[in-house]
């Protein structure tokens, strides 16, 4: 069942997570202790099981895909850690705990996500599991810069918050959230059809084009979430999109229309699947657990 090869992944991915992570105790201790209180406090876990599904989808061993899906969420975790800073989102709740600030204290946040974002790209360039040549790896260390930087998630945010209390077109919302949320998620989908030698374009295209298109359901699920979960069910604070006045799917199109817009474009990724057969089976599952879940 995908469903059950969905939670085996997310398994391996915190073993692989806690194995590439400093110890707590080497020195510097607390630096450690707050880099491992970033990762490994839980989480969806969505774009290492990306980077997984992707390598499944074109038949990448598991083994080679550790490092890859672990590169993905230690920059994930390095940007979670910084959009909660009091200069950002000033958030004291991620995944039901206090933010990685609120547990240690903003010096050592800020210096434990720019330790996780180094340790991305050191992951992949000497992770010892992957077994692609020199010249894969330096293709996936650039694609993992682009998707982080300036004109990837770094500018996504950097929109989002030059945009608070503005009214954006829906076009514009999406350019922020191609970049903010959806850089990432395609960059899962690349590295880990990468790991596997000779993918073909099409099949790069392809997951690309899933990505982008879960990418932003993804993003307009958590718009909605903020709208009408709860607090204790998101394990982040509910409303904080309302409360800061930033720009959301719902406000622009209502509730009913940011829903429609998610399932057409979960449509449209499911549409880019199609010529995979039963290798994609987890990529839907994960498809539909995007615009399905609660937190």
């Amino acid at each position: 069942m995908p469903e059950a090869r969905i939670e085996a992944y997310r398994a391996r991915a915190e073993l692989a997570l806690d194995a590439r992570l400093p110890a707590a105790a080497t020195l510097p201790a607390r630096l450690h202790e707050a880099m491992r209180y970033a990762v490994l406090g839980g989480g969806k876990r969505v774009r290492p099981v990306l980077v997984y599904a992707a390598g499944e989808a074109v038949g990448a061993a598991p083994e080679g895909l550790d490092g890859p899906a672990c590169a993905l969420e230690f920059i994930h975790a390095y940007s979670l850690v910084h959009d909660d800073l009091p200069a950002m989102d000033d958030d004291d709740l991620r995944r039901g705990r206090p933010t990685c600030h609120r547990a240690f204290d903003e010096a050592t946040a800020i210096l434990a996500g720019g330790a996780l974002q180094t340790l991305a790209f050191h992951v992949l360039a000497h992770d010892p599991s992957m077994t692609v040549p020199a010249d894969t790896r330096l293709r996936m260390v650039e694609l993992l810069a682009h998707a982080a930087g300036s004109r990837g998630m770094c500018g996504g945010q950097a929109i989002d918050m030059a945009a608070v209390g503005r009214e954006l077109t829906l076009a514009e919302l999406e350019n922020m959230h191609i970049h903010k949320t959806g850089a990432l998620i395609r960059a899962a989908e690349l590295l880990g059809a990468l790991s596997q030698p000779g993918v073909a374009d099409e099949e790069l295209a392809r997951l690309d084009r899933y990505a982008k298109c879960i990418g932003l359901a993804f993003q307009i699920h958590d718009d909605i979430l903020d709208v009408v979960g709860d607090t204790a069910t998101l394990g982040k604070r509910q409303g904080a999109d309302q409360a800061l006045d930033k720009p959301t799917y719902p406000a622009l199109l209502g509730l009913d229309g940011a829903r429609a817009h998610a399932r057409a474009l979960y449509d449209d990724a499911m549409h880019a699947l199609e010529p995979f057969g039963e290798r994609a089976a987890v990529l839907r599952a994960l498809a539909a657990f995007i615009v399905e879940r609660s937190h």
